[in-house]
C-alpha cells in the first residue's frame, strides 16, 4: 500500500525551506500540491511568504498576500508580521506601512 503525502507533510517541508533559505523550493513545492489534488493553506502561505522574506524577495511575497486574498484565505498575525519583516529586510519601508 502506497502512503500518499498530505498537506501536514508538504507544509512540514515548506518550513524546513524556509528555515534552511530555500525559498525557490518552497514556492515550487506550493505550486506542486495540485499534482497531489491538494490546495494550500493559510500554513502553506505563511512559510511561503516568511520563505521570500528570508531570500529578500519581496515582491513575491507580496504576490503571495495577494494569492490569499484571491482564494479567499484570510491573513493572520503572522502572515503580516512575515510580510513586514520581508519588506523591512528589503527596505521596501513604505509598502510594510500598507
Amino acid at each position: 500500500r502506497r502512503l500518499e503525502p498530505d498537506l501536514v507533510i508538504f507544509n512540514s517541508v515548506i518550513s524546513a525551506c524556509e528555515k534552511g533559505g530555500q525559498w525557490e523550493r518552497a514556492l515550487k513545492i506550493k505550486n506542486d500540491l495540485s499534482h497531489f489534488r491538494l490546495k494550500p493553506d493559510i500554513y502553506t502561505f505563511n512559510g511561503c511568504i516568511a520563505a521570500c522574506g528570508k531570500g529578500q524577495q519581496w515582491e513575491r511575497g507580496i504576490q503571495l498576500l495577494r494569492e490569499m486574498d484571491e482564494r479567499c484565505i484570510k491573513p493572520d498575525g503572522y502572515s503580516y508580521n512575515s510580510a513586514i519583516l520581508m519588506c523591512g529586510r528589503c527596505g521596501q519601508w513604505e509598502m510594510a506601512q500598507q
